[in-house]
């Protein structure tokens, strides 16, 4: 996923998160890591809530999904804190949101002017809902890139030089630009990758449901990370793994390979799972359970969505927990 970091210190985000034998490797740090779960990764282990719906002035809905969390303190002079995390409520309106705080394990505050980012952006466009939100550094241009989707079937651009105040951008991917019968097209993320067989520098990863109402991983690929070129077939589909649908797709890196981790429905599982696409994403090597959502809460059976950083050398995944449309943000620990 390669999200590029400097700074004085090493509480770096994950770029690309590999594994040596024992040892995790962070910008160049190893770090012991007691366990490992399928492909060599941390074995996380839940911490605590980050964000309750009941606890947000900004609550429209009762319900918030999708988080992406970022270090920024070596890329803002003044910045709100030292990561930014952003969220959303899916139901109309939706709108996405932020919170910042010093610490990956939290605590975080809302920002106070939710949404950042509404159902509505003149002359842009106009519809039921915004939610999804991910943030991308990006390098090359100095900002960050935040893709989001509304309605369902169109996932946009926007831009920011501080995180807060975004520029609208472009649409990047809709239902028209996949196979007849797409529904849905939504739920991306956007990484920097290199595939150079394809001219590309970056990959997306997003949702995708079509007249079967069974939702598998699509995937496309970039140079810019604005115009796309994207894969007709599933990367990832829900039969491969027996499951109903399958959604929040998130790319990691190790030795080399690529992997991507999502999440089943609570009917299948509820479980993270994760699949070695390799590195040129032509291995489709099904690795079992990622993260293994607890009965207990918040998770009550379902986890789903994650992003991933580092705090301190520390890993951690910050991720929806619960039940779809009635759960909250929380983080676990490597």
């Amino acid at each position: 996923m390669h999200e590029p970091h400097s700074g004085p210190d090493r509480r770096m985000f994950l770029r690309a998160t590999a594994l040596s034998g024992a040892a995790l490797t962070f910008g160049g740090l190893a770090t012991p890591s007691a366990s490992a779960a399928p492909g060599g990764f941390p074995d996380y282990t839940y911490v605590r809530t980050l964000l309750t719906p009941s606890q947000l002035k900004y609550n429209p809905t009762g319900e918030i999904i999708f988080p992406t969390v970022r270090g920024v303190y070596d890329k803002l002079s003044s910045p709100l804190g030292r990561y930014y995390l952003y969220y959303a409520p899916h139901d109309a309106p939706g709108g996405i949101c932020l919170a910042y705080g010093d610490s990956m394990e939290g605590p975080f505050t809302e920002y106070p002017d939710n949404p950042i980012v509404s159902n509505k952006w003149d002359p842009h466009y106009s519809v039921t809902h915004v939610s999804s939100p991910h943030v991308l550094w990006n390098q090359d241009a100095k900002e960050f890139w935040l893709y989001f989707h509304g309605e369902n079937t169109t996932t946009r651009l926007a831009r920011s030089k501080n995180g807060v105040d975004f520029t609208y951008d472009k649409v990047v991917l809709t239902t028209s630009m996949m196979p007849a019968g797409t529904s849905e097209t939504s739920y991306a993320r956007v990484f920097r990758y290199d595939l150079p067989s394809r001219g590309a520098r970056y990959v997306m990863l997003f949702m995708i449901n079509n007249t079967t109402d069974h939702r598998d991983i699509g995937w496309g690929w970039s140079a810019d990370g604005r115009n796309w070129t994207f894969a007709q077939t599933p990367l990832v589909r829900h039969s491969d793994v027996g499951a109903v649908n399958i959604g929040g797709p998130h790319l990691l890196t190790r030795d080399g390979s690529a992997f991507v981790v999502y999440n089943k429905d609570k009917s299948s599982g509820g479980d993270m799972m994760i699949t070695e696409v390799g590195a040129d994403f032509s291995l489709r090597k099904h690795l079992g359970v990622f993260y293994n959502s607890r009965s207990a809460p918040p998770d009550n059976g379902r986890s789903a969505a994650p992003t991933f950083g580092t705090d301190g050398g520390v890993p951690y995944m910050v991720y929806e927990a619960g039940e779809r449309l009635a759960g909250s943000i929380a983080v676990a620990r490597g």
